[in-house]
């Protein structure tokens, strides 16, 4: 494997704002093959294949080694890989795909508002219908290690194919593990998340296969996508400011200023404000205060990381 190979999730609101970041950091995806094209082109990635796989696809194609970058749920690399740092690096959160992994149970059963409730109500179930509780789920290695951490072993699983939502109101499980946005779905299927039900966490990641075959040109390729991604989560970060004349080391330190040289320097953006209003003050004013598209570094921290590990 020569070639960077970056997969990208291939359809739904997720393809769509991996498009959108990946745009924004300067790469515009091109699909071949039309809208069934599975094959892509990244603007400004040369020497690299891009494929649109699910999510799942991904992740498995990560931590297996057949792909060396993508993006994809942290959900699934926890649920997927036993682990996940001995197999993966995430390289940077994305800020979206933003998603609970939680236990959720039918909103009738009033005794039931915490794990230590779910296990008691378990052994009365099996007690009185002769089984254990049925638990609908697609994370089954995740919902294993939870259940397991809080000494909940009255239950079985069964794998959800569809919409997991629906299984207890269908009769085929009495309580699910799923991922939620807003808890809206669940509310709507008469379902209620446990008060210490939360599992995971989740977002939209981008992350790479410590197994891949990471050859030379591969490197020399993610080397050129993490310095735009680095240079374009630096400038959403930071702001110029351009004062009318020198900034002085003591002032700029003082007010966290960075990168300052002469009339120039970088502020995070939740400052800016008010240090433009200090240097004013010092009688450096007009003080501008401009948003920047990138802002690259000779290194960045980010990817000396991934390099040691791969």
């Amino acid at each position: 494997m020569s070639r960077l190979t970056i997969a990208i999730p291939s359809k739904g609101r997720l393809k769509d704002q991996a498009e959108a970041w990946l745009s924004a950091c300067g790469f515009r995806l091109r699909q071949i093959g039309g809208e069934r094209g599975y094959q892509a082109e990244l603007s400004g990635l040369p020497d690299t294949d891009v494929l649109l796989l699910s999510a799942r696809e991904i992740a498995e194609g990560l931590l297996s080694g057949r792909l060396h970058v993508g993006v994809t749920g942290e959900d699934l690399l926890h649920d997927l890989s036993s682990d996940l740092d001995a197999q993966a690096h995430i390289i940077r959160k994305l800020g979206f795909g933003k998603a609970d992994m939680v236990v959720a149970v039918p909103g009738a059963w009033v005794d039931v508002s915490t794990m230590a409730d779910l296990d008691a109500a378990g052994a009365r179930f099996r007690a009185r219908h002769g089984r254990r509780l049925r638990v609908a789920t697609k994370y089954l290695a995740s919902t294993r290690r939870f259940f397991a951490a809080r000494s909940v072993g009255e239950y079985r699983l069964v794998e959800s194919a569809g919409a997991t939502e629906a299984a207890p109101n269908s009769g085929t499980a009495d309580l699910i593990v799923d991922i939620t946005t807003t808890g809206a779905t669940l509310k709507a299927n008469g379902l209620k998340i446990l008060e210490d039900g939360l599992i995971l966490k989740s977002q939209a990641a981008l992350v790479a296969s410590l197994g891949a075959d990471w050859s030379a040109s591969a490197r020399a390729a993610i080397a050129r996508l993490m310095a735009s991604v680095e240079a374009r989560a630096e400038a959403e970060r930071l702001v110029k400011l351009t004062a009318y004349g020198a900034i002085p080391n003591d002032t700029a330190i003082n007010l966290g200023l960075l990168d300052f040289r002469e009339s120039v320097a970088f502020c995070p953006r939740n400052t800016a404000a008010y240090a433009a209003e200090q240097l004013c003050r010092a009688g450096l004013g007009p003080v501008s205060v401009e948003s920047v598209d990138f802002l690259f570094r000779a290194e960045t921290d980010a990817l000396q990381q991934l390099l040691k590990k791969i």
